[in-house]
């Protein structure tokens, strides 16, 4: 995904970038040339970084659990531990989801030299480069004679096309489900896949089982590197606290192209468009209303400055609400108000989500109402920068 990164219009035009709209917010140029940050506005940086670390740790934290649930799958493979691993999945990508908004700015997450996002979320993902489908049993680098191992998995991600995925979380997703050929239901791939013991249902699931927990361990690797990068202390959070205006600016990056780009378009819209559900984000598991909530929910953390960590303590503090309201409260206002109504409508979204953007489903008009609630959601966000005289980085 390539960046471009551009200015605020401040003219009231609408200006079309690979199919991305910027609608200016009127003529600002006097207030934001004398413009000056609240007194409070390295609290509220400093309040975001400390959210920041706390939900990359219960990250850390879900996907330690899940790589443990993994490895007794391996090692006993059964109906009880597969559906262990299945629900350690799942209540990892809680957390992991709420960060997603901490992305777009070129942070430790997403950084072009070193950045891990590639190798954690990446998507959507072409089953048949990892394992075996229907009508193809030798299909896969687990039928291959490719060695298993974390160099070679990490080199193999997205070679040949970006659908050749072969970690992350949707490749342990895919690797516990298998694929989702239901309409009502997800994939139900059988715990005998890793019976090694000749009474196995599929072939190589010594394989299966290397490549399984060879990917459980890259997802806590990936994780706990990027945490290490926000902690109090680390050179890349010092470098973020440093400059209030241009933290601010990242913030913002990430709440704007999370809610408009990537929610609403890429993972919403364009699934909405195809209706098919080889385009829902997490189509193996069904848990893709999990994905769109979770993602809403990171964007009003941000705004709240507030997160409610996996035990259930909260952290919170000087928020970009409160930075907003001492400037312009109307606007303040009605952005709050737009986010609790987006997280209204993804929270209406009905399981599973393949028949919501199933062609005249009615749930298609749920799907269409979280994309417009996004959509304005950005475009007040884009006010925001304007009152702050802000710039913001957009996918083309």
């Amino acid at each position: 995904m390539s960046i471009k990164k551009i200015q605020i219009p401040a003219l009231g035009l609408t200006l079309g970038l690979a199919g991305y709209s910027i609608i200016g917010c009127g003529d600002k140029s006097d207030d934001t040339a004398g413009f000056e940050w609240p007194e409070t506005t390295p609290e509220v940086v400093e309040n975001y970084s400390d959210i920041v670390v706390a939900s990359y740790e219960d990250s850390v934290t879900t996907a330690t659990d899940l790589n443990t649930a993994l490895a007794a799958l391996v090692a006993d493979p059964s109906e009880s531990t597969l559906g262990a691993a299945k629900q350690a999945w799942l209540d990892s990508r809680e957390p992991y989801l709420q960060t997603e908004v901490y992305r777009f700015y070129d942070g430790p997450i997403d950084n072009p030299d070193d950045g891990p996002e590639g190798l954690l979320n990446a998507w959507p993902l072409d089953e048949q480069y990892i394992d075996y489908v229907v009508g193809d049993d030798d299909a896969g680098i687990i039928n291959s004679d490719d060695t298993i191992d974390a160099a070679t998995l990490e080199g193999l991600n997205e070679v040949g096309g970006e659908k050749n995925i072969a970690t992350g979380y949707h490749a342990v997703e895919f690797l516990l489900w298998g694929q989702d050929l239901s309409e009502t239901g997800p994939g139900e791939r059988p715990y005998t896949d890793y019976v090694r013991d000749g009474s196995g249902t599929a072939a190589n699931q010594d394989r299966r089982g290397t490549y399984l927990n060879v990917v459980g361990t890259l997802l806590v690797d990936h994780l706990s590197g990027v945490h290490a990068q926000w902690t109090e202390g680390a050179s890349y959070r010092t470098g973020f606290e440093s400059d209030s205006a241009a933290a601010i600016e990242k913030m913002l990056t990430g709440m704007i192209v999370l809610s408009g780009f990537e929610t609403g378009g890429e993972r919403l819209q364009a699934a909405l468009d195809a209706g098919d559900q080889e385009e829902e984000h997490s189509c193996f598991s069904d848990n893709t209303h999990r994905d769109m909530i979770q993602d809403v929910q990171g964007v009003s953390n941000v705004w709240n400055g507030t997160y409610t960590r996996t035990d259930g303590t909260t952290v919170s503090g000087p928020s970009l609400k409160d930075l907003v309201n001492e400037v312009d409260a109307d606007l303040a206002g009605r952005l709050d108000a737009q986010i609790e109504e987006s997280l209204s409508l993804a929270n209406a979204l009905q399981t599973p989500f393949d028949q919501e953007i199933s062609p005249g489903n009615e749930g298609n008009a749920r799907v269409q109402a979280l994309v417009i609630g996004l959509q304005a959601q950005e475009q007040i966000l884009f006010e925001v920068f304007d009152l702050f005289g802000l710039s913001v980085e957009i996918p083309e």
